[in-house]
């Protein structure tokens, strides 16, 4: 773990999301500097399902070492947001760190404010183990995950750099390593397990492939099901699968080991299904013989458009084009497996 400085004594830390998982760890690390953090956050009254409000977070903040100031923020309303930096302003005199969610603008932000403001954007290498992660991973998700400490401590790394240090898009295994971080399973929630790789990363991490085999992850082959075969199809769908069924081997159906379901809308849409559990694989027009693992659901164009390279599943899955049911992990696995297949749709 990164030790504390006391650097940020005395700033003011503006944090969305910060009532719960990666937010609220960022703002307790802050505050054990002594910093202002700002909680922006939606959740002022106690989830059924989810820990934590705003105003749990500012005890547990206060509590650290820091001050606190939990505001009632939906960032998608800008009324809110200003609300928030008037109220920081009005109770800390101004807010010199800002930690927002998705960072798309980082480039041109960085770009605008270039000697005045620093913005970077700080990603995971791996899953990290929040109660989002438990709601889309299910069961057992959490074993293949990291703590929200390790992007405590990157996005710490990030606060103590000066203003120059700006426009960068940062991997938090990385900026540690940099800072003289060696032994990375102190952050994982089961030391030693094969870990998920994070949605939005096209790399692997290393770990994940070099501890699968000897872990168990890859489970023994089941025999062989008998599936319906498939109805004649025609048009870009057909064509699409028709290339996958070329593509499969006992070793992809060896490291996958999931049954996916697809549910698709608009022309040449339909149910089809994709076995990679019965030996060898394969695929077809309707429901499969066995339960899916992951039922995903989008149109047509989206599918082929996901399996050609030309629509990430992540971005799909976040902008509300596809929709999944089921085993996360297992859809993620399906991702890696497109990756493999795009140079041939």
């Amino acid at each position: 773990m990164l030790p504390n400085t006391g650097k940020l004594a005395g700033c003011t830390v503006f944090i969305t999301g910060a009532s719960r998982g990666i937010g609220k760890a960022i703002a307790l690390k802050a505050a054990k500097d002594g910093a202002n953090i700002v909680i922006a956050a939606k959740t002022a009254q106690a989830h059924p399902k989810l820990p934590g409000t705003i105003y749990t977070a500012a005890e547990e903040i206060k509590a650290a070492g820091g001050k606190a100031l939990p505001c009632i923020v939906d960032v998608r309303d800008e009324e809110q947001i200003s609300s928030a930096v008037e109220k920081a302003v009005e109770k800390f005199g101004a807010y010199t760190i800002a930690k927002y969610g998705m960072s798309m603008c980082v480039l041109g932000m960085a770009e605008e404010f270039k000697g005045e403001i620093a913005v970077n954007a700080l990603w995971p290498r791996t899953a990290i183990h929040t109660a989002a992660m438990d709601m889309l991973g299910g069961s057992g998700v959490e074993s293949q995950c990291r703590k929200v400490d390790i992007m405590a401590d990157a996005a710490y790394c990030i606060f103590k750099k000066p203003k120059s240090f700006t426009g960068n898009f940062i991997i938090d295994e990385n900026i540690l390593k940099e800072e003289g971080i060696k032994n990375f399973d102190v952050y994982a929630i089961t030391p030693g397990h094969p870990l998920l790789p994070d949605f939005f990363l096209d790399e692997q991490p290393a770990m994940v492939t070099k501890k699968a085999d000897s872990y168990g992850a890859v489970p023994e082959l089941k025999e062989e099901k008998t599936q319906p075969p498939p109805k004649a199809r025609s048009g870009a769908v057909e064509e699409t699968f028709r290339i996958v069924k070329d593509s499969l081997s006992d070793d992809i159906v060896k490291a996958t080991q999931a049954v996916y379901q697809f549910e698709l809308s608009g022309e040449d849409g339909g149910t089809w299904f994709l076995d990679l559990k019965s030996k060898g694989g394969n695929i077809g027009y309707g429901e499969p013989s066995d339960q899916a693992d992951v039922v995903m659901s989008m149109s047509t164009d989206d599918f082929v458009k996901m399996f050609s390279g030309k629509l990430k599943p992540t971005m799909a899955f976040m902008s509300g084009k596809l929709k999944i049911k089921g085993n996360m992990a297992l859809a993620i696995k399906l991702e890696k497996l497109m990756n493999q297949m795009n140079s041939k749709l």
